[in-house]
């Protein structure tokens, strides 16, 4: 997989979802706009498939949801149901072929428009079963191995269908069906990734990723999708089935301090103001004797804001960021990618001269840009940089859904953080620990915090363990 030089740094989750039910609706206009509101979930391709009571229709392509459709894809999308998908590929490469949503036919229900946000762990022990019983598949992308098993299930109806297939998928799956004449919304037993509920009008009827996609279309927040549950809707009320039993809650701590958008909700909090209290938990915790208080935008204002808070330190900005800026085709030399830092993040000299700065960021993975921002700080006039992350170490891989390919990509892991604070070059580094962290959510539980840990929710198979927990030795 090809990665974005200008933003390596960030770890990237795997999609966003937008599916919805609304008779005498423009519902292919309001997924548009919904995956618009989930474009910071997947940037790779989008796609959206609608039904009409009688058959499915769907349009898809590769870059983002603007260069994806026109006015003239989108009037062709007719029906009152659709669903929506933007991608990241964390499993099958980059091509029109693994977009989704994907399309099956099933002998009894006709076709089906499937989209997932997430990641199998089992996805190829589960490709080797059917490719025995005589399948052929034509991506990459573990949603084709869902699409096929749920193509090979019988049942008379989806919710059927899912009851014998579902069993079988191990690791973090949200997922969106769409028959000709109902949607699906359902949610691993882990609840690993979000997805909720929301009402349009007096008949309509939402499930998404995230809330602020509902506030996007202006709809109303019903409740969350719970683990295991599955949401059916096109036939008025919806109607919920807990179809998986859920023992564990495990939903990935990450989405509350980073991929989720800071205006969604999730457990029934503002994400702005968990963020928010990650950053004066941190000050607590780790003070430092800054003039100011900047952060590393726009992931971590709302942790720097509350860096801010509670230490008194007047906030401000001092590293401008370009909002147009996302992927190039150069190759990236040293110097380039010097160039490609300062294209994103720009340092305000005159508020910099000679001043000592707490810089705040939610997360440290691999440190690139972590030592690419130290150094433009410096040359700016920056007296002293004292980086405070609002996370704790990211130690371990993720087998979730996050691009995280192995130990040896994250500083963190076997290094202490005096070793971490030397090779990006901060005068002082710390970290929000794990009980921190937890204060800062209310103490709310069930979390995956695997990446800080390694304790994973889901068995691992051997291989994939082998193949990401491989740490190269660490350089000194």
């Amino acid at each position: 997989m090809r990665r974005d030089w200008l933003g390596d740094e960030r770890m990237k989750e795997a999609c966003g979802l937008f599916g919805i039910d609304a008779p005498g609706e423009e519902v292919a206009n309001l997924t548009y706009f919904g995956l618009y509101a989930l474009q910071h979930r997947g940037q790779e391709s989008a796609g959206i498939a609608t039904g009409d009571g009688r058959s499915l229709r769907m349009h898809k392509d590769v870059g983002l949801v603007a260069q994806a459709f026109d006015q003239l894809a989108l009037d062709r999308l007719t029906g009152h149901l659709a669903l929506g998908h933007t991608r990241y590929s964390t499993t099958g490469s980059n091509r029109v072929e693994n977009a989704q949503p994907m399309i099956v036919e099933h002998p009894e229900l006709g076709s089906i428009a499937i989209a997932h946000n997430g990641n199998l762990t089992n996805a190829e022990s589960l490709r080797r079963d059917l490719e025995q019983q005589g399948i052929r598949f034509k991506t990459s992308s573990d949603t084709e191995v869902i699409a096929e098993l749920l193509a090979h299930t019988s049942g008379f109806d989806i919710l059927a269908v899912m009851r014998r297939a579902l069993p079988r998928l191990q690791g973090a799956y949200c997922l969106l069906l769409l028959t000709r004449d109902c949607l699906v919304g359902v949610r691993d037993p882990l609840g690993i990734r979000p997805l909720s509920l929301g009402r349009l009008g007096e008949t309509g009827h939402i499930i998404t990723s995230e809330t602020c996609a509902l506030d996007t279309v202006g709809a109303e927040f019903v409740r969350e999708v719970e683990p295991g549950e599955a949401v059916l809707l096109g036939h008025g009320i919806p109607v919920a089935e807990q179809l998986l039993p859920s023992v564990r809650k495990a939903t990935c701590m990450f989405e509350f301090i980073y991929f989720a958008r800071p205006d969604s909700r999730l457990q029934g909090q503002s994400l702005y103001e968990a963020r928010r209290n990650m950053g004066r938990e941190l000050a607590r915790e780790a003070p430092a004797d800054g003039d100011i208080v900047i952060s590393l935008p726009d992931s971590g204002t709302p942790a720097a804001v509350g860096f801010a808070e509670a230490s008194g330190i007047p906030f401000s900005e001092g590293l401008i960021k370009s909002r147009y800026i996302t992927r190039t085709f150069i190759q990236p030399n040293e110097r380039l990618r010097n160039v490609g830092i300062k294209l994103k993040f720009n340092p305000l000299r005159e508020i910099l001269q000679g001043k000592r700065v707490v810089l705040v960021d939610d997360s440290i993975v691999r440190g690139t840009t972590s030592r690419k921002i130290v150094e433009e700080l410096r040359r700016a006039g920056t007296r002293e940089i004292h980086m405070r992350v609002s996370s704790p170490p990211i130690q371990w891989p993720c087998f979730m859904g996050i691009d995280i390919a192995s130990r040896s990509e994250l500083i963190a892991s076997g290094r202490s953080v005096e070793d971490v604070e030397r090779l990006i070059g901060a005068d002082s580094l710390k970290y929000l620990s794990k009980a921190g962290l937890l204060r800062a959510v209310k103490n709310a539980t069930g979390f995956c915090m695997a990446c800080f840990d390694g304790d994973y929710p889901v068995p691992v198979p051997v291989q994939l363990e082998m193949d990401k927990l491989a740490l190269e030795p660490v350089a000194r």
